[in-house]
């Protein structure tokens, strides 16, 4: 997934959109009708188009108001905070309805394969070229498989592609729809849709709100926050974070190292029951357990929190009634928030961060860091494929014990490979790591940097903290032995 956020016209309107929120919202309330004035300005009688006319435009950028203010897309909708990820029925009608199509490469040739290979009678010959009935057609493909110029092509749109658990379809007017009881939130439909028909819903003007109100808010940042500004170190991001009005920035690193040592002692537990231990790190992948694997979530998942969660709570037993705002690459992560024992308030991507920042009219690379302790590359690099299941084994290491073999599931549908191949009894592994977005944390879909540029921003910024061990992270931020299991596991 391409997640240059600046690349993409459609993402380009949604920043544009958040932005003019924040710059009016630190500023006094702000309601939807103000907002609404200034997104049609967006889009004049003059301005270029991209859909078919000015007005349907207009609606698009009306419903990802809606979205950007913590509201349904579709105003007849039920309101539904967890469900993150939407449909902006406005701008989903570019996408070729048909699946099966018959190109200008037919030369009705003599041997009709197309028509012999059609179970269905829904292929016949035309006045030009082979033609398909849509009435009949079941869109199995043998027409294309069978036609000797590849003049029948198989299309399926992008976000229906990208969904690992079928959560896609079409309603009567060829519109996708989610199924909720499938959905996990991951958002690669989001990341792949060209048109930007799919988003998530925002809360980032109760953030906003708060700040300007003066209450304490304490930011939290994921790991991959680091490198995805230009020019900037992660100091000096998260100074520019709390130039924002957050009362401080602390790392979810410090959580993910607790996390590791944890899930450490899990590891050894579920490997003397002879059962294989998932992680719990990719709320995405933890909802494909639960939703779709339900018993291997049961006998598999790991009970401790995530990072976000345990660096939450953490903070939350220090600053009883501060609000915490979770910053992340993640959808899923803003469904996470809501869980039972959730500490956090909110959840914001790393594009309502940068909105924010220009809102306040913040230059990150302007800022200068304060000194502060920091935590070890092992819990910095939960934001790669990998790091996750490396930190565990480093804990393991740590503490004298070991070796254990692990199976990073990179990506979304590798999850689900390697979760149906636990199912069956066939996973040959002690731990096994799913990142539904490829190449983990770095390739969220509301990333602002190419993953492989933050890949190798962080991998050079972390040279001189390659020495930490995770014991030491714990130690100076006073981790050790603060609780961080999920007592209500099926709410995790």
């Amino acid at each position: 997934m391409a997640n240059n956020m600046f690349s993409h016209e459609a993402r380009v309107f949604k920043f544009d959109v958040l932005v003019d929120i924040c710059r009016k919202g630190f500023e006094k309330p702000v309601n939807e009708d103000e907002i609404q004035a200034d997104a049609r300005k967006l889009v004049s009688m003059d301005t270029p188009r991209v859909r078919c006319c000015v007005y349907k435009e207009r609606e698009v950028l009306r419903q990802r108001v809606r979205l950007a203010m913590g509201k349904m897309a579709n105003d007849e909708r039920e309101y539904k905070p967890t469900q993150i990820v939407q449909v902006i029925d406005a701008a989903c009608d570019g996408c070729t309805i048909k699946k099966i199509r018959v190109t200008d490469n037919c030369r009705s040739c003599m041997a009709k394969a197309c028509v012999a290979a059609c179970r269905f009678g829904a292929m016949h010959i035309g006045t030009e070229r082979s033609e398909i009935d849509y009435s009949k057609c079941k869109e199995c493909g043998a027409c294309a498989r069978a036609c000797p110029y590849n003049a029948i092509v198989i299309t399926e749109r992008p976000c229906y592609a990208h969904c690992p658990v079928q959560a896609i379809s079409w309603d009567s007017h060829g519109l996708a729809k989610i199924d909720e009881t499938k959905c996990i939130n991951c958002g690669q439909c989001e990341g792949a849709c060209p048109f930007g028909a799919v988003e998530d819903m925002s809360w980032i003007l109760p953030v906003v709100n708060d700040i300007r109100e003066g209450k304490d808010v304490y930011a939290i940042v994921a790991p991959s926050i680091q490198g995805q500004f230009d020019d900037c170190t992660l100091p000096q991001i998260m100074k520019s974070v709390e130039m924002i009005g957050f009362k401080e920035c602390i790392e979810v690193a410090v959580g993910a190292d607790a996390v590791a040592d944890v899930e450490y002692k899990e590891l050894r537990e579920h490997k003397e029951a002879g059962k294989v231990l998932t992680t719990s790190c990719c709320p995405a992948f933890v909802n494909m357990l639960k939703i779709h694997f339900p018993q291997q979530y049961k006998e598999n998942k790991s009970s401790t929190m995530s990072p976000m969660l345990a660096t939450a709570a953490k903070v939350k037993a220090e600053h009883p009634d501060a609000k915490i705002a979770f910053i992340g690459p993640c959808i899923c992560k803003k469904q996470e928030v809501q869980d039972a024992e959730s500490a956090c308030d909110y959840a914001l991507t790393y594009e309502e961060l940068a909105a924010m920042m220009i809102g306040k009219g913040i230059n990150p690379s302007d800022a200068v860091p304060d000194k502060k302790n920091i935590p070890s590359n092992y819990g910095r690099n939960f934001a790669h494929s990998g790091g996750v299941a490396a930190a565990v084994m480093e804990a393991a290491k740590e503490q004298g014990d070991g070796p254990y073999t692990a199976v990073n599931a990179n990506g979304a549908f590798e999850c689900k490979k390697q979760i149906q191949l636990l199912k069956f009894g066939k996973l040959n592994a002690d731990i096994l790591e799913g990142m539904c977005c490829e190449g983990g944390c770095i390739n969220g879909p509301a990333g602002i940097a190419e993953a492989n540029l933050v890949r190798g921003r962080m991998a050079k910024e972390n040279i001189p903290n390659s020495a930490k061990q995770i014991r030491q992270s714990l130690d100076e931020f006073e981790m050790r032995g603060f609780d961080i299991s999920l007592h209500n596991k099926d709410k995790a």
